[in-house]
């Protein structure tokens, strides 16, 4: 009866030990269902779409920049070395190729060692719980008993999904390795300047001994933990017999690897950031993100010019920056202008001229002479080169297309044309003597206003060509008050593109409302193609990681000037450079290309400019100091602080890109006629004669009254 009974409770038992393990595994299994449920389904696991690098390139198809939240340039695992992959396995995850996404061996042993040490610093996780754990933020990482199974369950999900090399292949294009650099490709060019196919052993284990922590063990920031981690990594691929120990001795006998400690700001960063801000704006429109899509964008830039575009406008800043310390901090009275000019209190000023060195730094900061240099292609709007500044690149503020900045006698060209367009000719003559007008102060209070010449001369009658050619104030001025109103020229300068608020006032001749170098190159180019006005552009075109064109850009262009307005402009400006202020182009700098271009200074010597075309290239040149009350001194005016950067470039440029000089085609409807060249009349038997261009229509038809026979 006893033993019956004995066996009888032994069945309850086993029934309430089988009921308890069911319930239990109920309980488990319902746990892990719950779990599972924002966790990556299998459409998610097979169309993994990883955040990639976008790519900025040149004309001739030159990397200048990359965009990115993390950086991670994909690579096939076909190319990454064998080495890597093994250094990755013998050091992460030996039993990598036999598991099933989880080590079992391993599981088990961490859970010995951090029950025996109550912690839980002994890991279990294969690379393929790692690549889910990179993969997907659903995940969470923080370091919990959850975490881990859903890790495992991912893990599961994924090597039922992906191939080992897959799974490898994702994890070498996902890990962080520090310094912004996501994936094996980035790392290996961001550390060593190569692809990673390129990777040697010691750079591979390197690479791999970083992964566990890559701040830790950078590689730039902490050489030495970084070649002590790359030979632990040696010695476990030479114990695992991935590699012998002749090869182990060899690879580890190497002292340094060399490790790229700074990464230089990519090629034209001016440009690249104004290419990354218009594509900003266009994320919405194209449906994309251009720090996560791996897009590449195209652009009109010729690293060519750029190089020859920065070497020449630095050049420029460099002897405008002697020539203003020079003058500054050899001159105490000039030094002493600081305080006048309110840049600094005087108490300070006095401070310095007793020799503050931390305060003398702060000046010299606050006195950098800046640059700026745009080229374009002026028959499509095409941005070959662009320069915002000095090449340091601290503040990212673009001169080009930032900066607004008083242009001076670079805006005369638009006060000529308006006259010009409007029937006048060129032989019109204006007096070159002084007149007062009613101007709006910056109270807005109506004063009296004198202009005056560059070097305070005047003279008698002078032409529309002698006034621009010589860069005469008063005759720009008298066009703007006898020939054309202020209106007109305002709005003939933004039909030409000019997208600044230019004032309608008489100073409007002389270039008093700030305006935009690219704009003003932009301008200019309409000359030099026929009076056909392109939008500058610099993206040619993007495409999206697989290669597919998402955006085509191509010139957009509008006629703002007849084609006989546009030449005769083109040909006065051609005097500037062959007889005026622009004639040190010629002479001193061997440009002998055909070209046309205008100087500009404001007042005080505050602004040079320069700005010019060929028919083949137009660029400009501005130079100053961001504060506009800073004189960059006496005399250095357009002709002496800008032109030189401008033929230095367009001398160059032409050479590189081997173009031909080409003349500008004069249209039918230009003619040439025999004038008096005294009075610019029909010419009687008795007068000297000269040639000059009109548009038919405008040439004189008043028989000159000075030279006839009584």
């Amino acid at each position: 009866m006893a033993f019956k009974l004995s066996i009888s409770n032994w069945t309850k038992y086993l029934k309430k030990a089988a009921l308890l393990a069911v319930t239990g595994m109920l309980v488990i299994f319902s746990y892990i269902f719950y779990l599972a449920q924002d966790l990556p389904s299998l459409d998610q696991l097979e169309n993994y779409d990883p955040d990639l690098v976008t790519r900025i390139y040149s004309a001739n198809g030159e990397i200048l920049d990359e965009l990115y939240l993390e950086k991670r340039i994909f690579i096939s695992i076909d190319n990454i070395p064998n080495n890597m992959k093994n250094a990755l396995i013998a050091s992460e995850d030996r039993r990598f190729y036999d598991h099933w996404g989880i080590s079992m061996r391993d599981v088990s042993r961490a859970i010995v060692i951090n029950l025996i040490s109550l912690s839980y610093e002994q890991g279990f996780s294969s690379l393929t719980q790692q690549v889910a754990r990179t993969l997907y933020d659903t995940i969470g990482f923080k370091k919990t008993i959850v975490r881990k199974i859903k890790e495992m369950i991912t893990a599961i999900q994924i090597e039922r999904t992906y191939t080992k090399s897959e799974i490898l292949e994702m994890y070498l294009n996902n890990v962080h390795f520090g310094h912004g650099t996501y994936g094996v490709q980035a790392a290996a060019k961001r550390y060593f300047g190569k692809g990673a196919s390129a990777l040697t052993l010691g750079e591979s284990a390197m690479l791999v001994g970083i992964l566990p922590a890559p701040a830790r063990y950078s590689p730039v920031r902490h050489s030495e933990r970084a070649h002590y981690k790359r030979n632990v990594v040696l010695r476990v691929m030479r114990d695992q017999r991935f590699i012998t120990k002749d090869i182990y001795s060899e690879a580890r006998a190497i002292e340094s690897e060399n490790v790229i400690e700074f990464q230089a700001k990519g090629t034209a960063p001016y440009f690249t950031e104004y290419i990354r801000r218009i594509m900003e704006k266009e994320d919405d429109h194209l449906g994309v993100n251009i720090y996560r899509d791996g897009l590449k964008i195209y652009t009109t830039l010729d690293t060519r010019l750029q190089e020859i575009a920065e070497k020449s406008l630095m050049k420029s800043i460099k002897r405008n920056q002697d020539k203003l310390n020079k003058r500054l901090f050899n001159d105490d009275e000039e030094f002493s202008q600081l305080a006048y000019l309110g840049i600094y209190p005087e108490d300070t000023v006095k401070m310095m001229m007793r020799g503050d060195s931390i305060l003398y730094e702060d000046l010299r900061n606050k006195l950098l002479v800046q640059g700026a240099f745009v080229a374009l292609d002026p028959t499509t709007g095409a941005i070959l080169a662009m320069v915002g500044g000095r090449p340091d690149y601290h503040d990212q503020y673009n001169r080009a297309v930032q900066a607004k900045r008083q242009p001076g006698s670079v805006f005369k060209p638009f006060v000529y044309t308006t006259a010009i367009d409007n029937g006048y000719p060129v032989t019109k003559q204006l007096l070159n003597q002084p007149l007062v007008l009613r101007v709006l102060n910056a109270e807005g209070e109506w004063e009296k206003w004198m202009p005056r010449n560059y070097d305070g001369t005047t003279s008698g009658l002078t032409t529309l060509r002698e006034g621009i050619r010589q860069s005469v104030n008063l005759i720009a001025v008298r066009v703007v008050k006898e020939l054309v109103p202020a209106t007109e020229v305002k709005a003939m300068a933004e039909r030409m593109g000019l997208t600044t608020n230019i004032r309608a006032v008489d100073a409007i001749a002389l270039g008093t409302s700030e305006v935009y170098l690219l704009d003003v190159v932009n301008a200019y180019s309409a000359f030099a193609n026929k009076g056909v006005l392109n939008q500058p552009f610099g993206i040619s075109k993007v495409e999206d990681r697989y290669g597919n064109v998402i955006k085509e850009y191509f010139p957009i262009r509008e006629e703002v000037l007849r084609e006989e307005s546009a030449y005769m402009m083109t040909n006065m400006l051609q005097t500037v450079m062959d007889a005026g202020t622009g004639g040190s182009a010629r002479w001193r700098h061997n440009f002998y290309h055909p070209a046309g271009g205008k100087t500009g200074t404001t007042q005080n010597w505050t602004d040079a400019w320069f700005v010019g075309f060929s028919k083949q290239l137009a660029a400009g040149v501005w130079v100053g100091v961001d504060d506009p009350r800073v004189s960059l001194g006496e005399s250095q005016d357009g002709s002496r602080a800008a032109l030189p950067a401008w033929a230095r470039f367009m001398t160059a440029a032409h050479d590189t890109l081997g173009l031909k000089r080409q003349k500008f085609e004069r249209p039918v409807g230009v003619i040439n006629v025999e004038i008096c060249s005294l009075t610019k009349d029909k010419p009687t038997n008795l007068c000297p004669l000269e040639s000059e261009i009109f548009i038919r229509g405008t040439e004189p038809s008043q028989l000159c009254k000075v030279h006839r026979r009584n």
